[in-house]
């Protein structure tokens, strides 16, 4: 048997670090045992995916250096390889289950179901909902289908109790109690697949023998054991890889930590030394040496020497590591060509000057005028927002919700930015300058710096949220109670706007 794995990454927003933690993993292990490795992109979010994002996904693996054998940009036998263009495929196996009795067509509306669940919890049943529960009399439903109302389809799920064993490659057996697992949406009412169907089914077309994934999907495991059961295909041995965690051992989260490859990418970090910290989460090498470059990994690598303790992705110690990686790896020569494809290059010199220029009397004064560009996180203190007109609270409110603004973009240029700022300061009633005023200084260090929406467009989306959320926490944060507050107000406003 050819060992097959894949990473199936969804397009809806900056590639994470646990995307590319995973796929290297599944690369190692396809390696390891002479297979080949998969890309497949998951784009049926179609109102949220984009293809920005799904090239930024391509970049910033292809940038760590993880190359995949077959995918959507070099091709392969068992594609295409984006979901949206196997979208006719879903439908046909949702319908198969139906026809077989192991899918149902549910015509439940949301309030039915919100009002189904809360006399569960009323009754003290934590249980799932399951299809005894969701479905409606004959004649009721046959009323429904007449008079054209959506409908989902639902997978058939065991009522009775009992556990349903996964066996997994590093743990073992695991028993998951049926009771918790729901009637689970196939197709949903626009006739896309959710991530269960198509996960499934494409596993199956593509060959894929393993899948390493997150722990998180445990849970889910019982659902797409079934679905291979109702098809008659011989399931993938599952691996499910610890979760990566902050130091305070919650799971990694942008609110916490930044999360993006881009951003790294940006701080300049260098792809070596990012590939070689996401190694040592949860593995290590057998002489447990803790600098190792991929191929080295993939010499000794061995599924079984992953621990299950939650790795702590911590920013501190990939600092070290990458200052080991840019001391003993580099000469200068090529340290100095570093730098020059990271920030001092032709281009990124032509988007600052038409900024520049307008400021400057000597050449001197380029590198102050534009040093925040090339910086990382910015030195500044609650004494930057000194001479910005209001309360403190006010500035972290106005800074907290232009984060939420920005982080919705889909797309990232100096327009789309203006127009999302502008059109919040409209719905809070004040002035775009007075919005801008503290994320000049978040932004820049400085409130007298060139456009700062202009500076944003330059140092991309990843390191302009990473810098307002940092100087949110410079002016002493956001409590949870301030938080869900901030919230609703934001909620209300979004609403309104």
């Amino acid at each position: 048997m050819t060992v097959r794995t894949r990473i199936a990454p969804s397009p809806t927003g900056d590639p994470h670090v646990g995307t590319a933690y995973i796929a290297l993993f599944n690369l190692c292990f396809a390696r390891a045992h002479g297979g080949q490795f998969i890309l497949r992109i998951e784009d049926t979010d179609q109102a949220r995916s984009t293809p920005a994002s799904e090239q930024a996904i391509l970049d910033s693996l292809r940038w760590l250096g993880l190359e995949w054998d077959e995918g959507p940009d070099v091709g392969g036998a068992c594609g295409p390889y984006r979901q949206s263009e196997r979208m006719e495929l879903y439908g046909e196996y949702a319908m198969q289950l139906v026809r077989e009795g192991k899918a149902f067509v549910c015509y439940r509306t949301p309030e039915e179901l919100d009002a189904l669940r809360e006399a569960r919890r009323a009754a003290g049943d934590s249980t799932a909902l399951k299809p005894a529960d969701l479905k409606l009399p004959k004649e009721e439903a046959a009323r429904r289908e007449a008079a054209d109302m959506p409908y989902v389809i639902r997978m058939m799920v065991p009522d009775e109790p009992g556990a349903c064993v996964i066996e997994d490659l590093l743990r073992g057996s695991i028993e998951l109690d049926w009771s918790m697992v729901d009637a689970q949406i196939l197709l949903k009412s626009d006739g896309m697949p959710t991530y269960h169907l198509a996960n499934v089914v494409d596993d199956h077309l593509m060959g894929i023998t393993h899948v390493l994934r997150g722990e998180e999907w445990i849970n889910s495991a019982p659902k797409h054991k079934l679905l291979y059961e109702y098809f008659g295909w011989d399931m993938p041995v599952l691996c499910h890889l610890p979760l990566l965690r902050n130091p305070d051992k919650s799971k990694l989260s942008k609110r916490k930590n930044p999360t993006s490859i881009l951003y790294y990418q940006r701080m300049g970090f260098l792809p070596e030394a990012l590939l070689n910290y996401l190694g040592r989460m949860g593995w290590s090498m057998p002489d447990e040496s803790e600098k190792f470059s991929l191929q080295q990994m993939l010499d000794h690598f061995d599924i079984q020497r992953v621990s299950l303790g939650g790795p702590i992705f911590d920013i501190e110690k990939l600092r070290w590591l990458n200052g080991l990686w840019i001391r003993e790896d580099l000469s200068e020569e090529q340290l100095a060509q570093r730098l020059v494809q990271w920030a001092y290059n032709a281009d990124n010199l032509m988007q600052v000057l038409p900024h520049a220029q307008k400021r400057m009397e000597t050449l001197s004064d380029f590198a102050p005028l534009t040093a925040f560009l090339v910086s990382g996180t910015l030195p500044i203190t609650e004494a930057s927002f000194a001479d910005i007109k209001g309360k403190r609270e006010d500035l972290v409110t106005n800074l907290q919700f232009a984060l939420w603004r920005l982080e919705a973009l889909r797309e990232w240029d100096r327009d789309a930015v203006w127009d999302a700022l502008k059109s919040l300061a409209d719905a809070l009633g004040i002035k775009i300058k007075e919005l801008l005023a503290p994320l000049f200084v978040a932004i820049a260090g400085s409130s007298t710096s060139f456009s700062v929406v202009d500076s944003m467009a330059m140092i991309g989306p990843d390191m302009s949220r990473a810098r307002l959320r940092h100087a949110i926490e410079v002016l002493g944060g956001v409590s949870k109670k301030a938080g869900k507050r901030l919230e609703k107000a934001y909620a209300e406003l979004a609403r309104d706007s």
